[in-house]
């Protein structure tokens, strides 16, 4: 009886051995297999062509730095951003409790890249801004809340689009100011704080907005490496001399970005 066994055992495995040699032969096909099986593919994985893990994120993430985001009522910072795309609740500008239903995967702030910083320090009414006719008067409508306030921040995107910004105002919340490169070095520096590498990413970036008499072209500039490439470099902005509203001048910026730095952008 074990001898027959043996026997038996050893036909299967020869016969194991050699199906892959019968096998070879047989290129399966939806008409060849559609007799075995009538219904849909039996793995649920077969001809599956869309992405099967999504992450969700933010590209165009404006704070308080923003000129435009401050002046309507954002009035809070990077830190705060952050800490609500990832999922924690924090306090609204309104001053209500917020939480996201289902936290961010990764987050761009792209703020503006001109006049980053400059609200900030208009609404605290930093002398060396108010010290400005332009900038006087829409502290004070700031100041007076109501309709003075929408007024004052109407008049001042109006006068920004209009290429009529003080020069010497906005000198250093621009590329080559003191002031500028540090907040932009902030900036670099909380997104290399808050990136978890597999829970929450960050990606450094900015928004160059080209305004020709009130037309607005948005490009936001995402660089896709650290902060050591990405604290080489300052925005790119729109305003003289340094600045330009032509996309093509973004472009070359982005290029010498990448032969500077070694580093990729994205617009």
């Amino acid at each position: 009886m074990e001898r027959k066994l043996l026997m038996l055992a050893a036909a299967g495995m020869t016969a194991c051995l050699s199906a892959p040699n019968v096998l070879a032969q047989f290129v399966p096909s939806m008409e060849s297999l559609s007799d075995l099986y009538p219904g849909k593919a039996y793995s649920p994985y077969a001809q599956r062509t869309f992405p099967s893990r999504v992450f969700w994120g933010d590209t165009h993430l404006h704070t308080g730095l923003s000129m435009d985001a401050g002046l309507f009522g954002a009035r809070l910072g990077l830190e705060e951003a952050y800490r609500f795309a990832r999922g924690e609740e924090v306090i609204a500008s309104s001053g209500q409790p917020a939480k996201l239903g289902r936290p961010l995967d990764w987050l761009v702030i792209a703020d503006h890249s001109d006049g980053m910083g400059f609200f900030n320090d208009l609404e605290a009414g930093k002398p060396g801004i108010i010290k400005f006719e332009q900038a006087k008067r829409w502290y004070d409508g700031l100041q007076q809340g109501g309709e003075a306030s929408a007024a004052a921040a109407l008049d001042l995107i109006g006068t920004f689009s209009q290429g009529k910004i003080n020069p010497e105002m906005m000198a250093e919340y621009s590329p080559g100011g003191r002031t500028y490169k540090t907040i932009w070095e902030e900036v670099v520096a909380a997104a290399e704080s808050y990136n978890d590498s597999g829970s929450f990413t960050t990606l450094i970036g900015f928004e160059w907005t080209s305004l020709v008499a009130g037309g607005n072209l948005h490009r936001n500039v995402i660089l896709r490496d650290g902060g050591a490439k990405a604290g080489q470099v300052v925005p790119f902005t729109t305003q003289a001399p340094i600045g330009s509203t032509d996309p093509l001048d973004l472009y070359k910026w982005l290029e010498n970005y990448e032969s500077r730095t070694g580093g990729t952008a994205l617009a």
